[in-house]
C-alpha cells in the first residue's frame, strides 16, 4: 500500500500545472476529473482559477494507474473499481505533494471534484484517517487537511454507492456544491438530503441548482447528459467567485486575464 509520499510520486507526472507565469507562492486549488477521466472542461476551470490569482493543479487518476478511459468508463463508472474512498487517497497525496512547491502556498489551498471527483473529496473530509490503509493509503493522518480553505463540488456522486455520504465532515472548508436537476445519478431530493446533513455538522456552504443534466458543463452530449453553454458559464463563474471570496490576493499579486 503506497504512502501519501508514494502515491504522489505515482500521480505528479501525470498532473498538469496551470496559472500565472512567476515563481510566487500563490494559492492552489487542486481539479480532480469525473469517472470518465481527463476531458476539456478542466482547463476551462483552470483558467478562472488563474484569472483570479491562483494556480491551478489537474490531477489524473487513471493514467497512472495505466487505464484508459475506455477502461475507466467500464469499470469506475460501474463502480468496479476505485470506489470514492480510495480516491480520497490520490487527493490527500495530491494535496501534500503540491504543498511542497515553492511557487504553491501551501496554507491556502482549495480542492474541486466533478462527479467522482467530488465523492472522493467529501470521503477525504469525513473520514477518520486514524488507522493504515484509510483512504487506501498507509498514512493518511499524515494530510494536514487544514491546508484546505475552500471545497468546489460539481453534481458530486452521492448515489447508492455513496455509503458514507450522510457521514458528517471532520474537516470543514467553505463549500460550493452544484446539483443538477436532472441528474440521472441521484434524485434531487436525495441530493438534498446530503447538503442539509453537510450543513447540520458545521459546513459553511453555499449551494446551486442548475436546471440541467450531469455533466451539463462539459462540452459533450452523451444522453441522457447534454452540454448547456449558458449554465456551465455560470458555473465557471461561481467557481472563481468561491476562490476569490477564499483567499484575496495579498498586495503586489495581480489578478490576471483568462484565455
Amino acid at each position: 500500500m503506497d504512502t501519501l509520499a508514494e502515491r504522489w510520486t505515482r500521480l505528479e507526472p501525470f498532473a498538469t500545472f496551470h496559472g500565472p507565469e512567476d515563481a510566487r507562492p500563490r494559492p492552489t486549488v487542486l481539479l480532480f476529473h469525473g469517472c470518465g477521466g481527463l476531458r476539456p472542461h478542466l482547463p476551462i476551470y483552470a483558467e478562472q482559477a488563474k484569472a483570479a490569482g491562483w494556480r491551478a493543479v489537474i490531477v489524473d487518476s487513471f493514467a497512472p494507474r495505466g487505464w484508459s478511459r475506455e477502461f475507466a468508463m467500464t469499470m469506475v463508472c460501474s463502480g468496479v473499481l476505485l470506489r470514492g474512498w480510495e480516491r480520497a487517497g490520490d487527493i490527500l497525496a495530491a494535496l501534500e505533494g503540491v504543498a511542497r512547491r515553492p511557487d504553491v502556498d501551501g496554507s491556502r489551498l482549495a480542492v474541486a471534484g466533478w462527479s467522482h471527483g467530488g465523492w472522493g473529496i467529501m470521503e477525504a473530509m469525513s473520514c477518520a484517517r486514524d488507522r493504515p490503509g484509510r483512504l487506501g493509503v498507509a498514512d493518511p493522518w499524515a494530510a494536514d487537511l487544514e491546508r484546505v480553505k475552500a471545497a468546489f463540488l460539481a453534481y458530486p456522486y452521492v448515489g447508492v454507492a455513496a455509503l458514507n455520504r450522510m457521514r458528517p465532515w471532520r474537516q470543514r472548508p467553505k463549500t460550493l456544491v452544484i446539483t443538477a436537476s436532472r441528474d440521472h445519478l441521484t434524485t434531487l431530493r436525495n441530493a438534498d438530503r446530503v447538503s442539509a446533513a453537510m450543513i447540520g455538522c458545521g459546513v459553511p456552504m453555499e449551494s446551486w441548482t442548475a436546471p440541467g443534466t450531469h455533466a451539463f458543463d462539459e462540452p459533450m452530449n452523451a444522453p441522457p447528459m447534454r452540454y448547456d453553454p449558458d449554465l456551465a458559464v455560470q458555473a465557471h463563474a461561481r467557481f472563481r467567485r468561491l476562490l476569490e471570496s477564499t483567499a484575496e490576493a495579498p498586495e503586489g499579486e495581480d489578478r490576471v486575464e483568462a484565455a
